[in-house]
C-alpha cells in the first residue's frame, strides 16, 4: 500500500521553547508534548504522573444523583437487580465490574448478556421479558440503551426501572429511563466526553462509593476491567481515560484478577502488558466468546475465582478465538474477491457487501480488514433473523455514522460512533441502501481522505536515539487514540550490510546514516519484503518508524519498528 507521509507542523514555537526550559528537556521532546496540548509544567506532571485524584466528580454527569438514589434504594431493600450489558469487550467488562461490586452488598443481583444472533445489539425485548419473569425491580444497562426508546417504555409498563450507562451518540430523543448516564448527551455538563461504556459504569459506582463513604480503594480494584475496555473499544487515551488506563494496566501487571491471569496463561503472553497487548491479546479472546458462542462465558471467566472453572473457561475461550481467526480469514478472502470481480465496486468510494452465510460474529472484523485493504468506508452485512445486519468501519476523518444516518429511513435500527457503527435493515432495502450510502460518501468525503496517512511527528537523526530519549518516549504510554506512540522519519539511510527478507514477507533491517556510518540500528518492517530492493540499491532512503525495546535472552536494545521506506 502507498502511504502519504504527513509530517506534523509545529504548533507553537514559543510554547515549545518555554516548555523545553521549564522541563529541562530538548526541544524535540517538548514539541511532542505540545503536540498533545501539554504546554505547562503542571500539565506535563499530570501527563507523566497520572493520579486518581484527577478523576472528575461523577456527580457532574447528568442524572447521576437520580441513578445513585435508585441504586441506594435497591441495595437498602435488597431488591432484585439485573446487570445488563452488550456482548463485546466493553459490555462484558462493564457487566463483570458492576455485578462483582454489587453482589458484595446485595445478594439479589444477576447479570444478562443478550445473544448476538437471537437478540442482536443492545437492550432487547427478550432481556426485559427475562427480567420480568425473574422478578427484577431494577435493570442497569451498560454500554447500550441510549437509543432504546421503545424497549425502555416496554420495561416501564412491566414495572421495571432502568438506569442507562452508555457512551454512544444519542438520537434525537433520550429514552425515558429513570436515569440516563451518557456524557455525549447534549445536556450533560460532564467535562470529559470520551469515556467507554465501562468507564460510565465506573463513574456510577464511584458516585455510589463517594456518597456512601465506602473506601474508594475497593472500587479501584476493578480498574483492570476498565483498562481492558478502554483499550479494546479504541476510545481516546486522553484525560480521564489515560488515568483509568494507567492504573488499570498497573493492576493487570501487578495483581491480575484470576480470569485475566488465566487468559494470559493460555495466550502465553509476556509478563508486562501494554495497551497494545490488551488490544491484540486480551480483547480478541474476550470478544470471541460472544462472536462464536456466548458472551456469558467471558463474564463468568472475569468474575470467577475457582481454579477449575478458570482453567476450563480460559481454554474454551481461547479455542473460540482460534475459530474466530479461521472464519475471519476465510470471509475476508471471499469479500476481497467479491470486490475484485465487480468493476462497479472497484471504482466506488465505499464498499457495501452482503452474503447470507457469513458468520455474524466476525463481520465487524472483516469490515475492518477491508477498510485497511481498500482504505474507504466499508459495511459488511449478513443475514440474521430474515434481515441484513452488519457492521460499518471508516477511514480517518470520515464520519461513517453521519453517512449511515442519511440513509436511516431504509434501516430498522443503527448506532455507533464516527468510525464504527452497527446497522440492520430489511433485505429488500439493500440495493437502494448501497446506492444511497455510496452517494452520501461521495458527496462528503475528500479525495485525500482515501489515501492512508502515516502521521510523522518529528524528523530526527539516528544519533538522537539515546536510552534517555527512548526512556522519555516510553513514559508517554499508555498509547492510543489522542496519544499515539510517536512516529519519526530519518532521511539519508543506507543498508549496513545485513538487511534481508524473512519468510519472503517481512524485512529484517540493519541500517545506518550517510553522515554517521558507525552508528547502526536494527529494525523490522512487517509485510515489506518488496522494499528490500530500495534498501539494497546503494541509494539513500528515508524510513518512517517507531522506537521499541527488543529483549532477547535478558538483553535489551533499542530497535526500529519500520512503517514505510522510500528513496530519499
Amino acid at each position: 500500500m502507498q502511504y502519504k507521509w504527513a509530517i506534523q507542523k509545529q504548533k507553537d514555537r514559543r510554547k515549545v521553547e518555554e516548555l523545553s526550559m521549564v522541563l529541562n528537556v530538548k526541544e524535540d521532546l517538548a514539541e511532542l508534548l505540545v503536540n498533545r496540548d501539554i504546554s505547562t509544567f503542571e500539565q506535563a506532571k499530570r501527563f507523566f504522573r497520572p493520579n486518581l485524584d484527577l478523576l472528575h466528580d461523577p456527580f457532574e454527569m447528568k442524572d447521576m444523583h437520580l441513578a445513585v438514589e435508585r441504586l441506594e434504594q435497591a441495595v437498602k431493600n435488597q431488591e432484585n437487580v439485573l446487570v445488563y450489558g452488550d456482548y463485546d469487550v466493553d459490555g462484558t467488562t462493564s457487566v463483570s465490574m458492576v455485578y462483582s461490586f454489587l453482589e458484595k452488598i446485595n445478594p439479589n443481583v444477576g447479570f444478562y448478556i443478550p445473544d448476538r444472533y437471537k437478540e442482536g445489539y443492545g437492550l432487547s425485548f427478550q432481556g426485559i421479558d427475562f427480567a420480568e419473569a425473574n422478578g427484577i425491580d431494577l435493570m442497569i444497562c451498560l454500554d447500550c440503551g441510549i437509543k432504546a426508546i421503545e424497549k425502555v417504555e416496554y420495561a416501564k409498563e412491566k414495572g421495571i426501572d432502568i438506569i442507562i450507562c452508555d457512551h454512544h451518540r444519542p438520537g434525537n430523543e433520550i429514552p425515558s429511563a429513570l436515569a440516563v448516564l451518557d456524557p455525549k448527551r447534549s445536556d450533560c455538563p460532564y467535562p470529559y466526553k470520551e469515556l467507554c461504556g465501562c468507564g460510565v459504569g465506573f463513574k456510577l459506582l464511584q458516585a455510589f462509593v463517594q456518597k456512601n463513604k465506602i473506601n474508594e480503594n475497593e472500587l479501584f480494584e476493578y480498574l483492570d476491567l476498565v483498562a481492558i475496555a478502554v483499550g479494546a473499544d479504541i476510545v481516546p487515551i486522553t484525560g480521564e481515560n489515560r488515568v483509568l488506563a494507567h492504573f488499570g494496566l498497573k493492576k493487570i501487571n501487578e495483581r491480575s484478577r484470576p480470569g485475566i491471569k488465566a487468559l494470559l496463561e493460555v495466550a502465553m503472553a509476556k509478563k508486562e502488558l501494554t495497551i497494545t497487548d490488551v488490544v491484540f491479546i486480551l480483547g480478541p479472546r474476550i470478544n470471541a466468546a460472544g462472536r462464536i458462542h456466548s458472551a456469558n462465558k467471558a463474564v463468568e471467566l472475569l468474575i470467577s475465582k475457582e481454579e477449575g472453572i478458570l482453567q476450563s473457561l480460559s481454554k474454551e475461550i481461547d479455542e473460540f478465538n482460534k475459530k474466530r481467526k479461521t472464519l475471519d480469514k476465510s470471509i475476508t478472502k471471499e469479500a476481497l474477491e467479491m470486490i475484485a470481480n465487480d468493476s462497479q465496486l472497484m471504482d466506488a468510494k465505499s464498499s457495501v457487501l452482503f452474503k447470507d452465510g457469513w458468520h455474524k460474529g466476525v463481520i465487524g472484523i472483516v469490515a475492518s480488514r477491508l477498510t485497511e485493504h481498500y482504505y474507504r468506508p466499508t459495511i459488511v452485512l449478513t443475514e440474521n433473523d430474515g434481515k441484513a445486519t452488519g457492521s460499518a468501519r471508516s477511514v480517518k476523518h470520515f464520519d461513517v455514522y453521519n453517512a449511515i444516518e442519511k440513509c436511516s429511513d431504509l434501516l430498522e435500527n443503527f448506532g455507533g460512533h464516527k468510525y464504527a457503527a452497527g446497522l440492520t435493515m430489511k433485505k429488500e432495502n439493500l440495493p437502494l441502501f448501497q446506492e444511497r450510502f455510496e452517494q452520501a460518501v461521495t458527496e462528503s468525503i475528500r479525495a485525500e481522505w482515501l489515501i492512508p496517512e502515516l502521521q510523522v511527528e518529528l524528523v530526527i537523526d539516528f544519533k538522537r536515539i539515546t536510552p534517555k530519549f527512548a526512556s522519555i518516549i516510553f513514559q508517554m504510554a499508555p498509547f492510543g487514540p489522542g496519544n499515539m506512540k510517536p512516529v519519526f522519519v530519518t532521511h539519508n539511510c543506507l543498508d549496513a550490510g545485513y538487511s534481508k527478507t524473512l519468510k519472503d514477507e517481512h524485512l529484517k533491517l540493519h541500517v545506518k546514516q550517510q553522515d554517521n556510518p558507525n552508528l547502526k540500528y536494527g529494525g523490522i518492517a512487517f509485510g515489506m519484503a518488496d522494499k528490500l530492493e530500495i534498501v539494497k540499491s546503494g541509494k539513500p532512503f528515508s524510513m518512517v518508524y517507531q522506537i521499541y525495546e527488543n529483549e532477547w535472552q535478558g538483553n535489551k536494545k533499542l530497535e526500529l519498528m519500520v512503517k514505510d521506506i522510500r528513496l530519499s
